[in-house]
């Protein structure tokens, strides 16, 4: 019987890398795209909105009275005591437009293997809540009166070991309240970044919104409370 030298056909083995196949060896394309990570938008839900009617102007004003002082002088029988004076101070704010478009060809819509339309009113609303969350940001955190962490006064002095802690947020309560700032709903609010929330939720005060709160009542990534403060991450 004679025997069959499998080994001779060794060197005929086709392969995948082999480059006289490389035209067979195409990409798959999968018709599902990768969705964009995007951020959690949380400061606008605590910004105030007020609407100009059309051809009201630009700018809206906002009045304000000043509180009057107490009266710790007893009244004179029968004499009447001076009349007070109110005082009227006045807050403007400015509308402003912020846009942005995509331009796609008609060649590019006949020929596109995806649907551009589609993806460019995806991205452009994503970027119009982007937008509109920071600029709301950057006016709530716009006032000067600060309270920094470590006991220092400027943002530029502090080090990696001045993290956010109850003590702090108990200073920022008690400010406050000196202050008669109300509170939204029965508590303050406070947005944190989620490094902040990686060292506050490790203290034993902390409470997860979900010990204290009804989801329909939860703010838009309120993670929990502590010292008399809600946090939204």
């Amino acid at each position: 019987m004679e025997k069959m030298n499998l080994q001779l056909f060794a060197n005929e083995v086709q392969t995948t890398g082999l480059s006289g196949l490389s035209p067979e060896m195409k990409t798959f394309y999968d018709m599902t795209l990768i969705d964009e990570a995007t951020a959690a938008l949380v400061h606008d839900q605590f910004g105030q909105k007020r609407p100009i009617p059309k051809n009201g102007g630009k700018t809206i004003e906002f009045r304000k009275y000043s509180p009057l002082p107490k009266l710790l002088t007893a009244l004179t029988e029968g004499v009447t005591p001076d009349g007070q004076s109110l005082s009227v101070s006045t807050i403007t704010a400015t509308v402003a437009q912020y846009g942005g478009y995509v331009t796609l060809s008609d060649m590019l819509m006949l020929t596109a293997i995806d649907n551009n339309l589609v993806q460019a009113t995806k991205l452009l609303g994503n970027q119009a809540g982007a937008t509109l969350d920071t600029i709301t940001r950057e006016v709530l955190v716009g006032g000067t009166n600060v309270i920094y962490s470590g006991g220092k006064s400027s943002r530029d002095a502090l080090a990696a070991a001045d993290v956010l802690t109850v003590d702090d947020i108990k200073k920022a309560v008690r400010a406050l309240k000196n202050q008669n700032a109300e509170k939204i709903g029965n508590s303050y609010v406070a947005i944190i970044h989620p490094d902040v929330a990686y060292d506050l939720t490790n203290d034993p005060k902390w409470e997860a919104v979900k010990t204290y709160c009804e989801p329909s009542d939860w703010y838009e990534g309120e993670i929990g409370r502590i010292a008399g403060c809600r946090f939204v991450e």
